[in-house]
């Protein structure tokens, strides 16, 4: 028997969580089962802790989204017992059972080998949210920006996407803008590596000019909403924005075609869910190259299973700064 945190539903559609005992022989078959060391908190793990958000299929549900740990058991010839992996995406803790338990089974096509030089809690110190941080400033790198072009924003700074991409564009020498609607965090994206710090309600306006002041020379952008189409009207000239938020809503409201066609503007998708093996693996080989692993320290939060339903809640309320790593085992 181990812990698990069950979520269930019941006849009037109103979720519970709490932390209980299931066996091996309750978990989903699939090739490989792991020892789970840490996991972490996201948003959309905020959204399958509490009423699912139409992420989660059936009940009970034990959510996760993102898990490091070492393999007890495959089937699989590409992992044997003892091998420290890492998983993220492919709807784990969503359609399927996720990292929210001291154990866990899952398709061996699903995981990756813990990169060299990271631990498991770094590596989930990292998790979805520096995951796809790295995916946002891979794209942006392969469309040309580089340090010296000018400022590069990045909205929802605080969060953990922020956090991280922010880390990352300062430790390789890029002048980083960093959005925020809190004031007390000023000092920690100080700390991680941000020349400037932008009010939120500086850009959270719906204006309709067709274009503004030529200002940015790329955009991590984990908003989406009205912020998005405002910064989008003050990109550079061929300059891009990569886009993996909507916490400020899936209409992009103010936008128009005018940064496009007369700039040039670029607007990148970022998804981290169904992500190729090979970007994966090309993301984390940058990230343990690239993220300086002190900085990743001060972003860290340390939590239990206990804690996740209050999580779950702060973190859709936008309450969560920085990066929370959740010991299943504690």
């Amino acid at each position: 028997m181990f812990n698990a945190l069950i979520v269930d539903k019941d006849e009037d559609g109103k979720t519970q969580s709490q932390v209980t005992q299931i066996a091996l022989t309750d978990l989903p078959e699939a090739e490989v089962t792991v020892a789970v060391e840490y996991s972490t908190v996201n948003y959309k793990d905020g959204l399958c802790l509490g009423p699912g958000g139409g992420l989660v299929r059936k009940y009970p549900h034990i959510p996760g989204i993102d898990f490091a740990g070492t393999v007890e058991a495959s089937s699989d010839t590409r992992y044997k017992p003892g091998d420290k992996v890492v998983l993220t995406g492919w709807r784990v803790g969503e359609a399927h059972w996720g990292g929210y338990a001291q154990k866990a089974r899952v398709r061996a096509d699903w995981l990756g080998p813990l990169p060299e030089g990271l631990s498991t809690r770094q590596a989930m110190a990292v998790g979805t949210a520096g995951f796809t941080a790295m995916l946002c400033v891979m794209a942006l790198e392969d469309h040309g920006m580089q340090p010296g072009h000018g400022p590069v924003l990045v909205t929802g700074a605080a969060g953990g996407v922020g956090s991280v991409a922010t880390a990352i564009l300062a430790n390789l020498g890029y002048e980083v803008a960093a959005v925020t609607g809190r004031p007390e965090a000023d000092d920690y994206l100080r700390s991680l590596g941000a020349a400037q710090i932008v009010a939120r309600e500086d850009l959270s306006d719906v204006t309709r000019k067709p274009l503004e002041s030529e200002t940015w020379a790329g955009c991590v952008d984990a908003v989406g909403g009205a912020m998005l189409g405002r910064v989008l009207k003050q990109m550079k000239y061929g300059a891009s924005v990569a886009a993996v938020g909507l916490a400020g809503g899936a209409a992009i409201e103010g936008a128009l075609i005018t940064p496009f066609i007369l700039r040039g503007v670029n607007l990148l998708g970022i998804d981290s869910v169904m992500r190729p093996y090979a970007d994966r693996a090309r993301a984390w080989e940058r990230i343990a190259r690239d993220l300086p692993m002190d900085k990743l320290e001060t972003m860290v939060t340390p939590a239990t299973l206990s804690d996740l339903p209050a999580l779950g809640r702060d973190i859709l309320a936008g309450q969560v700064k920085g990066r929370i790593v959740v010991d299943v085992n504690a």
